[in-house]
């Protein structure tokens, strides 16, 4: 059988499985998902939570472990978004206050102008820089621990989403602009839920009522076809194809975690990019709460001969984010021996492959911060009502308990970045699959244990 008649039987036996695992055979979820209340019920809830977290986060205590708005953010929202990603893709895009907000700027006051070019192009670029900008700013201005600081962040963004929302068509600000967006579409590719139109159904169609919209619901929000979707990083299951379908083609299936990973036709140096600075951006989080950082800080102070934390830490940000591309670089080139592809081909195809291991890592660290201060969503959330309670600890489990579910998990996003790389060197370089697996699974295992090690030691808490 020829790789073409592989292709197509596989095409076919894809479309099978989503038929039979179409959670939208469920009439009681697919006629919530098509009724006038989805997502808005979602919607209207997290509006009101996050009006009333920035509201605290303005107006409440200075103190961090006294502000509830920043345990609900920072504690609560922070570490269970990654999560939630893994499970239901990018669901929160749908619910996400800042989208809600440009729907509505959009229906009042928008311009609906086309999306720029230079935002097709370089959106994820953008996206990228604004990560790394954000990530410093909160380390150098101390964004987090400062209510005012997270408050301010969010009154940024807020200003960011109507300036798109009233010039610009659809969402234009999550697609192309919101960093969360991009680590949101980054993290979905490796998540449990998908959603794709059935192609036999969707090859007969010339309606594209899914893309234009109909007097039931707007087209895609997020410039989707999902007569031609091949994955789910920008697909945020806001339902409207659900609704405007004549055809019942659209599927909403459980898939194995990582699998859309496999199969990428078209890679993207940008999304890659973003996969592998992740990963340098847990290592400065976990860097600067350990008790080694002040050693390392006053190292670099003395080698620089400056004692100003904006450039010492800017200089730690810069090493942290270039040792991971430098060493998948690296690998590159020995796995070209192997392949023949380009450095970029690998560094663009590979690059994807580290998202699993991204994602662990980030839970990883984000679950220190849920499980060693948890309590402080509690305690300052009933202080909201004048009630006073003494406590010691904030931590829901101890450091060596969080450890052991830092540690598994990072051992199981390591085992899913190597499978994830065999399945790439298998569907594209078959001959040498097992060759290109291994240079692969040894820059992993570094990155794995490079992890392990950090989270070992005692960390700082936020709270």
């Amino acid at each position: 059988m020829s790789k073409l008649d592989n292709k197509l039987s596989g095409e076919t036996k894809t479309s099978q499985e989503q038929k039979g695992n179409n959670l939208l055979d469920n009439k009681m979820l697919k006629s919530f998902i098509k009724s006038k209340w989805y997502p808005g019920i979602f919607q209207l809830f997290v509006g009101l939570v996050f009006a009333f977290i920035v509201f605290q986060l303005l107006t409440g205590p200075d103190e961090a472990h006294d502000n509830f708005g920043t345990a609900g953010t920072w504690v609560l929202w922070w570490p269970i978004l990654p999560i939630m990603l893994f499970i239901t893709g990018r669901f929160w895009c749908s619910i996400c206050p800042f989208g809600a907000l440009s729907d509505v700027i959009q229906k009042f006051v928008g311009n609906k102008k086309p999306v720029p070019r230079f935002l097709k192009k370089y959106g994820v670029w953008l996206i990228d820089a604004m990560f790394l900008a954000i990530t410093w700013s909160d380390h150098v201005f101390g964004v987090v621990e400062s209510p005012r600081g997270s408050g301010t962040l969010l009154l940024l963004i807020t200003i960011g989403v109507i300036f798109s929302g009233a010039f610009w068509e659809r969402r234009t600000w999550c697609r192309y602009l919101c960093f969360l967006g991009g680590l949101s579409g980054n993290y979905s590719r490796a998540g449990m839920l998908q959603l794709r139109g059935t192609k036999e159904i969707c090859a007969k169609c010339t309606a594209a009522h899914c893309y234009k919209g109909t007097e039931r619901a707007d087209g895609c929000p997020m410039f989707e076809f999902p007569k031609t979707m091949e994955d789910n990083s920008e697909c945020n299951f806001c339902g409207n194809c659900v609704k405007n379908c004549p055809n019942n083609s659209i599927n909403i299936s459980l898939r194995v975690p990582t699998k859309e990973l496999w199969f990428i036709r078209k890679p993207r140096l940008d999304a890659a990019f973003l996969a592998v600075v992740i990963m340098g951006i847990v290592f400065v989080q976990n860097i600067t709460m350990l008790e080694i950082w002040d050693g390392m800080l006053t190292w670099l102070e003395n080698v620089t001969g400056t004692q100003n934390y904006a450039i010492t830490f800017t200089i730690t940000f810069i090493i942290a984010m270039a040792i991971p591309v430098a060493l998948l670089s690296v690998t590159g080139l020995v796995a070209k021996i192997f392949n023949k592809a380009s450095l970029k081909e690998n560094f663009m195809r590979y690059g994807y492959a580290l998202i699993p291991l991204d994602m662990a890592a980030h839970i990883a660290h984000n679950l220190f911060h849920l499980l060693a201060e948890g309590k402080s969503i509690f305690y300052t959330f009933i202080e909201l009502f004048g009630v006073s309670v003494e406590h010691t600890s904030s931590a829901i489990l101890d450091d060596p308990t969080i450890q052991v579910f830092q540690f598994l998990l990072i051992g199981i996003g390591t085992l899913g970045s190597i499978y994830t790389v065999y399945k790439i060197s298998k569907n594209n370089y078959e001959t040498k699959k097992v060759s290109i697996t291994i240079v692969y699974t040894v820059l992993l295992i570094l990155l794995a244990v490079v992890n392990i090690m950090l989270f070992s030691l005692p960390m700082a808490m936020r709270m």
